[in-house]
């Protein structure tokens, strides 16, 4: 039997430590089998990117995920080093994205008195710009869709005016326009139902989505964010109002009646919103997009705890809504 020299033996095994770090990280839980695309916003566990996909591929055993700030940045607002880090650490969990969660059109509508809802804490570390910016914005989100190969770029409908209707056919025309934007280059933009927003509820959702006749326009869904507007039967009762091939995102987080009966939110599993029956409704439909967690609540003390408390009970509302 041959001899190993001691310097034969390190490169040996140099080169072999070298091959197992370039492999990708196989998850240790079991990867989750599901008519959904289940994910986690990734900040909601954790600004350091890299520990945000461990915990979502190694823990939750998910397949994707959805980007909205990291390394104490708004995606936004990466640097081109950053974004291949980013990639990198995304192949390196396996990962795919679902989405750019992009701040566009979370600004004050032109004209309109200023928005009592518009608040820096909403923007998830992204400047607030102006609306004469937002055309910048909506470019910037396209490139990034594109760098991080996905079809989707999330938006808003301004922040909330106390009467909308003097502006609404304004409105609806951008959200229009920015969506033909969009389409003409493979991207869907898809608009969150937001409680700071013109949109907020499952029936401005419906009445936006009617409005706004165009299949490069779709809904992201969040129920929560509905309750926290006060319309407490979003599910199921606003929910049948909302055409239904128009959504093509889901955020997952729910919201309760707390101290002196101002809705909070609170973990997935308690709350306003039947997330069996959220799931259930969805299958039914025949669903295959995004079912995304976006915590919010922060009772567990820190974000990461609160997203691990608030994704075992979204994990199993899908399990009894045999999802996964």
């Amino acid at each position: 039997m041959s001899s190993y020299s001691r310097r034969e033996f390190l490169t040996v095994a140099g080169a072999a430590t070298a091959l197992w770090s370039s492999l990708p990280v196989l998850s240790a839980a079991q990867v989750l089998k599901s008519p959904f695309r289940v994910a986690v916003i990734n900040d909601e566990i954790s600004q350091d990117f890299d520990h945000a996909c461990f915990v979502a591929a190694h823990d939750f055993g998910m397949s994707w995920i959805e980007l909205r700030g990291m390394w104490g940045k708004n995606v936004m607002d990466l640097d081109a080093a950053q974004i291949n880090e980013a990639k990198a650490i995304l192949s390196k969990y396996n990962l795919k994205v679902t989405d750019i969660a992009s701040p566009l059109f979370k600004t004050d509508w032109p004209g309109a008195p200023r928005s009592q809802y518009g608040s820096k804490e909403d923007m998830h570390g992204a400047p607030e710009v102006t609306f004469k910016q937002q055309d910048e914005v909506l470019e910037r989100s396209i490139s990034l869709a594109k760098q991080f190969d996905t079809g989707k770029v999330r938006c808003f409908d301004f922040w909330r005016l106390d009467d909308v209707a003097p502006h609404r056919q304004a409105i609806d025309d951008k959200l229009r326009s920015a969506a033909e934007t969009c389409g003409k280059q493979g991207i869907l933009l898809v608009l969150e139902n937001e409680f700071a927003c013109n949109t907020a509820t499952g029936r401005e959702a419906a009445r936006t989505m009617n409005a706004v006749q165009t299949p490069n326009l779709a809904l992201n869904w969040d129920p929560g964010n509905a309750v926290m507007r006060n319309e407490l039967d979003a599910f199921p009762v606003a929910w049948e109002l909302i055409p239904k091939n128009r959504i093509h995102h889901c955020h997952c987080k729910n919201a309760i009646k707390g101290a002196g009966d101002k809705i909070e939110w609170a973990p997935v599993d308690k709350g306003y919103i039947d997330w069996a029956g959220q799931f259930r409704a969805l299958k039914q439909m025949g669903y295959h997009d995004a079912v995304s967690l976006e915590t919010h609540w922060h009772g567990g003390g820190t974000p990461e705890q609160s997203t691990r408390i608030s994704w075992a009970g979204m994990k199993s509302a899908l399990e009894s809504a045999k999802a996964i």
